[in-house]
């Protein structure tokens, strides 16, 4: 069956203790979530929360391709084409609301979640990735924030979590959609192990063979069997491709607007595949896009991993009538025909009053749908 979360229990050998394992499993799209998957994920993720037989969670996906390559867009693209404008808001905030709430479950989950990000990685899989305890990667591990390709933002917690990383690099993962790969992803902290694709077994066998009753640090034990098992042959891990341009990346986020953070990327010398891919990105990708995620970076790193979330699904249902969103997803996704028509032609002609509009709440503070996130 696809659409849906596979989850398991898997007995230790000493005591009445358990592996929980939840998979996901929409194969056919390269795992992506659908609403019915993040009602099943989040579901069992609370009750896996209070069982006390559960020494840990593993998150993985079903097989060979991805973890998970993001939200399911195109259902939110039906929504928003054929039906009303109020019907199209109020698909949007049942989907991210609920998404994001598993995803704060999982940044704030009382006990360690191994986030096995084999493969693909992108947007909604990024949003669960990046809340896990232990953030694993392989040699095939692609991760990135593609969301200006779309006309969305890069959103599931990334106002918090782009915003956590060094020297402003996380405006350029968000600005370009980049793909990073998993010796990338080590390099500026955003996985923290890396191992073989064949390592996750072990792992499970060696877990379900400890006796956790003497255990007394669960956290602390899963980092070193991670780290027992990391990969040591450095000739079957991809080149690292941003550290060699780290400074030059982070100078050009450096500047007072986005007009000339876009201006500086595009004149990063070079022509390696992966920077030419950045560049395409950001100056084919939604000028709307470029200009929120600035501000997420820019105007917002102060905010609370909950009051991210908060403005993030302001932002999500705004964009439902706002068209942009809309035909970033049929010209990418549906139609595929690689040529959007976006609101404004270029960065630089973007109303920022447009921008000011999709950042303002549509909600009092106690009557927002994510209001208690992170109070109770």
């Amino acid at each position: 069956m696809s659409d849906t979360v596979n989850f398991q229990e898997i007995p230790c050998g000493e005591g009445d203790y358990v592996i929980a394992i939840a998979t996901l499993d929409n194969n056919a799209s390269l795992n992506a979530l659908t609403h019915n998957m993040i009602v099943l994920l989040k579901q069992q993720l609370e009750q896996w929360h209070q069982d006390e037989r559960v020494v840990c969670v593993v998150l993985d996906g079903a097989g060979e391709k991805a973890f998970c390559a993001g939200g399911d867009v195109r259902a939110m693209h039906t929504m928003m084409k054929t039906q009303p404008a109020d019907a199209a808001k109020a698909y949007c905030e049942q989907f991210f609301g609920v998404e994001y709430e598993c995803d704060y479950l999982i940044h704030s989950y009382c006990k360690p979640i191994i986030g096995w990000g084999d493969g693909i990685v992108m947007g909604g899989g990024m949003g669960l990735f990046m809340g896990t305890s232990h953030k694993v990667v392989t040699p095939t591990s692609r991760l990135a924030m593609p969301e200006i390709s779309i006309g969305l933002f890069p959103d599931v917690g990334a106002t918090y979590f782009l915003n956590q990383l060094a020297d402003r690099v996380g405006l350029f993962l968000g600005l370009t959609g980049v793909m990073l790969n998993a010796t990338d992803a080590m390099d500026i902290h955003m996985a923290d192990h890396l191992v073989t694709q064949d390592a996750k077994e072990k792992l499970i066998n060696q877990l379900q063979e400890t006796d956790w009753s003497c255990v007394d640090d669960s956290y602390e034990f899963l980092s070193e069997c991670l780290e027992k098992l990391a990969e040591k042959d450095d000739s079957s891990l991809p080149a690292s491709q941003l550290k060699p341009r780290l400074d030059e990346i982070c100078a050009a986020c450096n500047a007072a607007d986005i007009e000339h953070v876009f201006t500086n990327i595009m004149a990063l010398p070079g022509n390696e595949k992966w920077l030419v891919a950045a560049k395409h990105n950001l100056s084919q990708g939604s000028p709307i896009t470029a200009h929120i995620c600035f501000r997420q970076i820019n105007d917002y790193s102060h905010l609370t991993l909950a009051d991210c979330f908060r403005l993030e699904l302001i932002l999500g249902v705004r964009s439902a009538t706002l068209g942009e969103f809309e035909e970033g997803v049929r010209s990418r996704l549906v139609d595929k025909d690689g040529a959007p028509h976006w609101k404004y032609p270029n960065i630089n002609s973007v109303d920022n009053a447009v921008i000011d509009e999709l950042f303002t709440s549509l909600w009092r503070e106690q009557e927002h749908p994510l209001a208690q996130l992170g109070r109770v």
